[in-house]
């Protein structure tokens, strides 16, 4: 496919609230060795746009300044030994994990990053896969290693994390528990799959897990709100639990009972996934393929897409984000849509 010479994007303006996301022109990427060119269909939005956004989580060394880090399109360039290594060709249909630069007509992914479209799934709803089922693996199955039969307690549910989280936990045999901040939440959150969903703003979560649980306690909790929150997930922690941090959207700073930790044998973990090395994601890639696409494509699990927004509107998408009223993905889509 020959690309064109140049491309639509959205480029952060200088950091501010979602006006400061404006169109602009720019050249189409070029693939470096190990990395494919991807006519982009559709991107999706997550919570760390935002926060690139604010100014609050610059890109890695030698990454695009264009927001972004999930696409699906088609591949459009790459070089032979790099296609062949993933196993793919020219114009097949896949989806992307990336470091930056989602936001546009075309963008660059490492080989090892790009997973084929699940079959039966449409680019809007591959575009919504790549960043939270990356993240939800890393964290819950890879770092936390959340085993079936065991309980996992989600905060903020309703999240892309979130959905992805429930359908991903539910289907490999594990008992799902969230939180959200609504009835109407909640009831969507069971709706998909959870087994029992806690109104945050008028239930306590510390004792209805436990009140859930028998008095066990989550097995796993993945939170993306830290804060103060963290002190009281130790309490709703099993023995042996394991609490895996991922966002601080209630802020850095926690108190803890450290003899609780002792007594209770608990491990608290935390990461990011953007500025992990393509080696690292790689390996995660290859265990979604064989753990969760084949999931995808039997429909036991499917994408939850709230809204859809054709790329020039992305500003009005991290507005949506930022009011906190979405269940699910936030999509937008460019020129090529299907």
């Amino acid at each position: 496919m020959q690309a064109a010479a140049r491309m639509r994007a959205i480029e952060i303006k200088a950091p501010g609230g979602p006006e400061v996301l404006v169109p602009c022109e720019r050249p189409v990427p070029v693939p470096r060795p190990g990395e494919l060119l991807i006519a982009v269909q559709a991107s999706g939005v997550n919570r760390p746009d935002v926060l690139q956004r604010k100014g609050r989580y610059p890109m890695p060394p030698g990454v695009s300044d264009l927001p972004g880090l999930e696409v699906a399109g088609t591949v459009a360039g790459g070089a032979p030994d790099d296609l062949a290594a993933a196993g793919l060709a020219l114009g097949d249909a896949v989806c992307a994990l990336v470091a930056g630069g989602g936001y546009a007509e075309f963008c660059v992914a490492p080989a090892g990053q790009c997973l084929p479209v699940p079959q039966g799934l449409n680019m809007v709803q591959a575009a919504s896969l790549p960043e939270t089922f990356f993240t939800v693996w890393q964290n819950v199955f890879h770092i936390a290693r959340l085993q079936p039969g065991e309980t996992l307690l989600v905060q903020g549910g309703s999240s892309g994390i979130g959905v992805a989280a429930i359908q991903i936990a539910k289907a490999l045999g594990s008992r799902v528990i969230v939180t959200a901040g609504s009835d109407e939440k909640c009831a969507a959150c069971v709706t998909l799959g959870a087994d029992h969903a806690i109104n945050y703003r008028t239930q306590d979560f510390v004792a209805e897990t436990k009140r859930l649980t028998g008095g066990k306690g989550a097995d796993v909790v993945l939170d993306m709100v830290a804060g103060d929150y963290i002190g009281r997930e130790l309490e709703c922690l099993a023995d042996d639990g394991r609490l895996a941090l991922i966002a601080v959207q209630g802020g850095t700073k926690s108190a803890i009972d450290a003899g609780l930790l002792l007594r209770k044998r608990l491990a608290i973990v935390g990461s990011t996934l953007r500025p992990r090395s393509v080696a690292y994601k790689t390996v995660l890639a290859q265990a979604l393929s064989a753990q969760v696409w084949p999931l995808l494509q039997s429909g036991a699990i499917k994408p939850v897409i709230h809204q859809v927004f054709p790329g020039a509107k992305a500003a009005e998408a991290h507005a949506l984000m930022e009011s906190g009223t979405h269940v699910g993905k936030i999509v937008l889509t460019w020129a090529q849509e299907a």
